[in-house]
């Protein structure tokens, strides 16, 4: 124990109770910690009880200065901000110095980087070796269902509902959501779980295993994309290779939808989104979409409004 976990041991070890009773996952009390820790570094061993707005604000501010994004900056303060509220909670502290500091303002209005219909068959094609099938439904749930890498991780056998083609996902927010499996997604979805690696525990409900027999890992979902996507762009020149990651799947099934024609709500709902703002930077059109949409708009009677110019 090193003297950081000794000065703040009692806090460290009541935050990470709180975060299990919450139901937050590994991976978000591992960041969590992770992030804690770091502001606790930066407080020189002052007491919890005494730290003030100016103090979180100190570190948020550093933060930033070491040219981190906006949205890394956010989740550090939110990360701070859980350990006030779980202190709070556990009456360990009265007050949460952290609460009422505004975000860094992040670029709504960029448009997510995602595959179109037929760049997405041909990452598909990439996917390839001893566990394709697994990685295979993995990466369909993600680009035809919509899931996020955590809810992937998290989703158990029981979780899928055979029958009715169902699935019931475990997102942000602790909330669940039942999800339609399409009928093109299910044959592959049924050979991953008849292929299904044997767990090194008998009672894991895991449905995805990693070779090493637990339940398949979040970085390990996202390192099987890393080289799914760079067989995918290996014949392109660097210059025109694109940063995908997993996560662009799930944009790619947003647009996909809105394209189709789906109606902002009912994309939201698959998502998983607690507001329909954060569903609208699914929204962007190409420019090539404007025209082809502005040049159906004809005026039917031109031939008398030429007289009037």
């Amino acid at each position: 124990m090193n003297e950081l976990e000794r000065t703040y041991e009692e806090e460290l070890e009541a935050f990470l109770i709180w975060m299990k009773d919450a139901g937050y996952t590994a991976h978000t009390q591992k960041s969590y910690l992770a992030d804690v820790r770091e502001f606790l570094d930066h407080l020189n061993g002052k007491e919890l009880g005494t730290v003030k707005k100016l103090h979180v604000v100190s570190y948020l501010t550093s933060v930033r200065e070491r040219g981190v994004s906006d949205a890394t900056r956010n989740r550090k303060h939110a990360s701070v901000n859980c350990l006030f509220k779980a202190l709070s909670e556990l009456e360990l502290l009265s007050i949460n110095p952290a609460a009422g500091i505004k975000k860094s303002k992040t670029d709504k209005n960029r448009e997510p980087v995602y595959l179109e219909e037929k760049e997405l068959e041909r990452f598909l094609s990439a996917v390839d070796g001893k566990y394709r099938s697994r990685n295979l439904a993995v990466f369909l749930l993600m680009s035809y269902m919509g899931l996020r890498v955590g809810e992937v991780h998290t989703l158990n056998l029981s979780d899928y509902n055979v029958d009715r083609r169902t699935l019931r996902v475990f997102g942000k927010g602790r909330k669940w959501r039942g999800i339609p499996v399409p009928e093109g997604v299910a044959p592959y979805l049924d050979q991953a779980i008849a292929d299904r690696l044997v767990p090194w525990r008998s009672k894991e409900e895991a449905m995805f295993i990693s070779q090493k027999g637990r339940r398949l890992s979040i970085r390990g979902i996202q390192g099987i994309a890393a080289d799914t996507f760079s067989r995918f762009q290996s014949e392109r020149p660097s210059s025109q290779q694109r940063a995908y990651s997993s996560h662009k799947l799930r944009h790619s099934f947003a647009t996909m939808l809105l394209r189709k024609g789906a109606d902002l709500r009912t994309v939201q709902e698959l998502l998983g989104h607690s507001s329909i703002q954060t569903t609208t930077v699914y929204t962007h059109i190409t420019s090539r979409e404007k025209e082809e949409a502005m040049s159906r708009l004809q005026i039917s009677s031109a031939d008398k409004l030429s007289g009037s110019l």
